[in-house]
């Protein structure tokens, strides 16, 4: 009996190993939400590695594959992100508004408007050359000062902003030099006013108030002249521009030669991804 009870047992392992060397593991297909995700990994280890043209097309694919979840939002604005840390501003602000007006609900809308904004900043440049990007982030972060006042973006806009009107009021002393170099008082003029009007609270104001004076002087509007000497003064009176204006009414002056200054450079600094 026992001799039978071990056949048995051996018949009965044989028969089980001969099962399970015919049958074949069953594997599910993946979905479509794992399959993006797995892109989704791959694009954001390709942008660690440094390849963010490749990691823009893979979270853009992610998007196209799974429109209407979750994992939508988050590709379209890594995207744009990619495309903007490989300095490629056009493509990116084109994202970015994208993911805007496709997302106009989701919790990283102002991150979206700020770097649109810094796209605009990081091609500034000359603004002797072109004013477009300096203009256009100045609006941005504006923008973000207005909707979005207590963020961080809000505090980074508000030191670009500073940077952004020097460099506006450069512009202005600038092409004013150049008018008194050339004699164009009335031209000069305007530009001057524009300064100490719109840009009153950067360091070109006191220059802008004594460049004032001298054309007020030479074009015999002494008034005026006075005037603006007195605003000088009662504002900036230790100023060695005071001092040069002061000296404009002596009858012995004899305006000096303009010559133009080096111009402010921008820091030019990039905010890195809140994802990493």
């Amino acid at each position: 009996m026992y001799k039978s009870l071990v056949i048995l047992l051996f018949v009965l392992l044989l028969t089980s190993c001969s099962k399970n060397k015919n049958e074949k593991e069953i594997v599910s297909e993946p979905t479509e939400e794992e399959i993006a995700i797995g892109i989704y990994a791959e694009a954001v280890d390709a942008l660690k590695k440094g390849d963010a043209y490749f990691a823009s097309k893979k979270f853009r694919e992610v998007e196209s594959l799974m429109p209407q979840s979750k994992w939508a939002a988050k590709a379209s604005l890594m995207s744009a992100y990619a495309d903007y840390s490989r300095n490629a501003y056009s493509k990116s602000i084109f994202s970015f508004e994208r993911f805007i007006n496709n997302y106009p609900a989701n919790e990283n809308i102002p991150y979206a408007h700020y770097l649109i904004a810094m796209c605009y900043y990081e091609q500034i440049l000359d603004e002797k050359k072109d004013l477009e990007p300096l203009l256009k982030a100045k609006e941005k972060f504006e923008s973000i000062l207005q909707n979005y006042p207590d963020t961080d973006f809000a505090t980074d806009a508000r030191f670009k902003l500073d940077l952004i009107i020097d460099q506006l009021a450069a512009k202005e002393m600038s092409i004013a030099r150049f008018y008194m170099k050339t004699e164009k008082w009335i031209p000069a003029l305007n530009r001057l006013q524009i300064v100490v009007e719109k840009y009153d609270r950067t360091v070109f104001v006191e220059e802008a108030l004594h460049r004032l004076v001298e054309v007020y002087y030479r074009i015999g509007l002494v008034e005026e002249a006075t005037q603006a000497a007195a605003i000088l003064g009662y504002n900036y009176q230790s100023s060695q521009w005071y001092e040069k204006s002061y000296k404009v009414f002596n009858k012995k002056y004899k305006p000096k030669k303009i010559k133009e200054k080096k111009k402010f450079g921008l820091v030019r600094r990039k905010i890195k991804s809140l994802f990493e």
